[in-house]
């Protein structure tokens, strides 16, 4: 019985150390991966087996300890280091990182309920942004990245239809778009001319965050304004010049998001993260506090909801235009640890070699 529970303890052990290994392997394998944050493995004690009790003594005898034997280890946890890494210069337009904490919210074009529960979406460090075909502005898996878009606002901030003057930002978190293009009215030079290619601007939408254009009295051509000399600010203030009429267009505000256990994040894949159970509370803000003292939903002070959690916040991220965030993978660090799980890994074989060569002694007792 007690070699079969030298065998297991072996056993339990080379397991432990290869999957620390397994954590090693994808650390160096994602030493290019911009935006990546690498694990680290800890162990535990696994399952004692007590044989005898211990005691306080009495009258007659003093006191014993307990009588237990181990039974190997096992994983422990696998902790992230969502520290912020160095920023790698890219020369790219749309790239961007963010220079400490906070996370990009990223989704699809409609997520039910993403303004009531943004944690629907996913989170990620790593800024690889673009503005598609269609004007969504999108990271390099064609994500949508979500904001906060200039719109035409008024009454208090809760109108709904679109028009040609930006008025305000929304503080409806949105997936981001360029603003789209007017058919064209009228005749240059005579009142109520509208020329081809203005930019017309959302209203504030009242679905499930989808940064839709239905109603208005303007007409669209049902595309996007043509968006050249596109910049992205420190305070993530997304700004464009109108390709078709030279006009400054501002285009909105990336949002943060950031929660009060950034380790309890659950990994997904493609660098991208969820705020699942074990993170926390998540609060929204955009860098440099931008928007800050603004509550989501364009809720005004006052209003039921215009709470604590719905404002946004003074946030302490700023954006770096230009850059990316390089892997948090630390070679040195990573060599010496697979120098000690594979060390590990190995002596844990020998126990499990010994104990072979002792029940091999103790079947030839026989012969």
């Amino acid at each position: 019985m007690a070699l079969s529970g030298a065998m297991s303890t072996g056993i339990s052990g080379m397991k432990a150390q290869m999957d620390a290994l397994n954590v090693v392997g994808n650390n160096v394998a994602n030493v290019n991966t911009y935006g990546y944050k690498p694990g680290r493995v800890t162990f535990r004690e696994s399952i004692y087996s007590t044989a005898s009790g211990g005691s306080d003594g009495n009258d007659v005898s003093g006191g014993t300890n307990p009588l237990q034997y181990g039974y190997g280890c096992s994983i422990s946890t696998v902790d992230l280091d969502m520290s912020s890494m160095n920023l790698e210069p890219t020369g790219v337009n749309g790239d961007v990182a963010i220079q400490g904490d906070g996370f990009f919210m990223v989704g699809p074009k409609t997520e039910e309920g993403t303004i009531t529960d943004p944690k629907k979406l996913s989170l990620s460090r790593y800024g690889d942004f673009e503005f598609d075909a269609n004007g969504y502005l999108v990271d390099g898996r064609g994500n949508i990245v979500y904001g906060f878009v200039t719109c035409n606002v008024d009454n208090g901030g809760k109108a709904t239809t679109p028009g040609l003057n930006g008025t305000d930002t929304s503080t409806q978190l949105v997936p981001i778009r360029l603003p789209l293009a007017a058919g064209g009215t009228g005749t240059a030079g005579q009142p109520g001319y509208i020329a081809p290619g203005t930019a017309v601007y959302p209203g504030v939408v009242t679905d499930a965050g989808t940064n839709t254009y239905t109603g208005g009295a303007v007409a669209t051509s049902d595309k996007c304004i043509v968006a050249t000399n596109v910049s992205i600010g420190k305070d993530g203030k997304i700004s464009c010049i109108n390709g078709k009429t030279g006009e400054v267009v501002d285009v909105g505000y990336i949002a943060l998001a950031s929660v009060a256990n950034p380790g309890g994040l659950t990994h997904m894949s493609d660098s991208y993260y969820k705020a699942m159970d074990g993170c926390g509370d998540m609060s929204i803000s955009c860098a440099d506090g931008a928007l800050a003292g603004k509550y989501l939903n364009n809720a005004n002070a006052g209003d039921a909801d215009a709470t604590m959690e719905n404002m946004l916040g003074e946030g302490g991220a700023k954006l770096m235009p230009g850059f990316l965030e390089a892997s948090g993978t630390d070679l040195a660090t990573e060599f010496a640890n697979m120098i000690i799980y594979q060390r590990g890994y190995q002596a844990n074989t020998r126990i499990i070699t010994v104990t072979d060569t002792m029940l091999e002694e103790l079947v030839n007792i026989k012969r």
